[in-house]
């Protein structure tokens, strides 16, 4: 199973919106097929693992992130595969969340075929978070990126930002974007710096762009709307977080990037749509400026916003810090 995780990993610039899976085809203790997800409309993971062991499939135990799909979507339904190819027995690691293409194992036992499911079922969410979060509790992952020097500054007072962070954290900020079905921006920097929010510093592609314009500010001629992407304009009031939210989940989005101003960023946050934190900082100090983002205060210290930190890593001279935020939103 850990083989399959890593496969479908591999699985990650390529597989949106479908989910990221991986399966590998156990044949008295050797590994005879293997698989991960391929671009949509490819074949699954389990399809290929099956094409690549051919007739060693039969009898075989195939250990899958995902409980195989049940249903014929843009590809035949990989349960009836499995059982076709005479599998034996099924390990799977998490659970479909699909109410459409749930039922694998249930289709995999009536058939004769043995299964288990829960091995490794936390990282094998983990590789999917968006998928899970949106199938199950109707909206997509949320990321929050932010970069700032030590003082916690964005930008200078005029909204100016280019560059406060290296290269080698700007490439790592870009393959965000490439795992991202979307990237979120809003009017203030789209004005500050008419950013072309593509993934050009890495391989891999680059997510819808959707603007943020509750005042209808931003012309048509900015960078953001070329052809280098997809772009989606949303103008108006009406367009809270959980509102864009909503819009992008009928898109199938898995997993939002959010890349904004101060203004921005901090309503996301304080709105309880944010899933998680990647936050930069430069070892510099900037004095004036801008903040990474607005918060409203706090009426006591022990209401302030607490992250739980689970990784760390230097790019460059910059610090990365991943980060969830676990104080509830105030209540209306």
């Amino acid at each position: 199973m850990a083989r399959a995780l890593r496969l479908a990993e591999q699985a990650t610039l390529r597989a949106r919106p479908n989910p990221r899976v991986g399966c590998v085809l156990l044949h008295e203790g050797q590994i005879v097929g293997e698989g991960a997800t391929q671009a949509v409309g490819g074949p699954h993971a389990e399809v290929l693992a099956l094409r690549a062991a051919g007739a060693k499939a039969r009898g075989a135990t195939a250990y899958v992130t995902l409980e195989p799909c049940a249903h014929q979507g843009r590809t035949g339904p990989c349960s009836q595969a499995l059982i076709e190819a005479g599998i034996a027995r099924v390990v799977c690691a998490a659970t479909d969340p699909n109410p459409q293409a749930a039922g694998g194992l249930a289709q995999l036992a009536q058939a004769g075929i043995a299964t288990a499911a829960g091995l490794y079922a936390d990282a094998a969410q983990a590789i999917n978070p968006g998928f899970h979060r949106r199938l199950a509790g109707g909206r997509p992952w949320v990321r929050l990126k932010l970069a700032g020097t030590l003082d916690g500054r964005s930008a200078l007072p005029d909204g100016r930002s280019q560059w406060i962070t290296g290269p080698a954290a700007r490439r790592d900020g870009h393959r965000w974007r490439a795992r991202s079905c979307a990237l979120v921006t809003g009017s203030g920097t789209v004005l500050a710096d008419d950013p072309a929010m593509t993934t050009r510093a890495v391989t891999g592609p680059s997510p819808l762009r959707v603007l943020v314009d509750r005042r209808g500010r931003v012309p048509a001629t900015a960078q953001l709307f070329d052809d280098a992407a997809p772009s989606l304009h949303l103008r108006g009031a009406q367009w809270t977080p959980a509102a864009v939210l909503a819009a992008l989940a009928e898109r199938d989005c898995n997993e939002v990037l959010v890349e904004a101003g101060p203004q921005l960023s901090g309503a996301w946050l304080e709105a309880g749509v944010v899933d998680e934190l990647i936050v930069y900082q430069n070892p510099s100090l900037l004095g004036e400026g801008q903040p990474l983002l607005a918060l409203g205060l706090p009426a006591e210290l022990a209401q302030r916003w607490r992250l739980a930190i689970h990784d760390r890593r230097q790019f460059g001279a910059d610090l990365r810090i991943m980060a969830r935020p676990h104080r509830q939103p105030p209540q209306a």
